[in-house]
């Protein structure tokens, strides 16, 4: 399975950007699918997550900017960031998870998210 992200890049602060990432070599649909990120000299952070029925769940510091949405049908899974400020400027990582008895996750390369000041 891999999970391959688009659309980092580098953005002035109250900009936007869309996040892309698609799933490939999976014959199963993932549980949930969201964007987890990790700034420099912290931990890696949950951002957002959706389920395959919709519902979902976000950080307290991205809601009210950032949406999550998904394709079911194109195992692919979106990031809307509005309103960035610098203090999201990390590398952002894709997951997928499935649960078969337990939990499998499954990640991205990373795609870098800078919002200058």
């Amino acid at each position: 399975v891999q999970l391959v992200e688009s659309g980092g890049g580098v953005v002035q602060a109250g900009g936007s950007l869309r996040l892309s990432c698609t799933s490939s070599g999976n014959t199963f649909r993932f549980t949930g699918m969201g964007w987890y990120r990790q700034a420099p000299g912290k931990q890696r952070e949950l951002v957002a997550v959706i389920s395959s029925d919709g519902s979902t769940n976000a950080a307290d510091s991205v809601k009210g900017r950032f949406v999550v949405s998904r394709d079911n049908a194109k195992n692919t899974v979106f990031l809307q960031m509005n309103s960035l400020k610098p203090e999201d400027t990390a590398v952002y990582y894709c997951n997928g998870y499935a649960i078969f008895g337990t939990r499998f996750d499954y990640w991205g390369q990373g795609t870098q998210v800078t919002v200058s000041s």
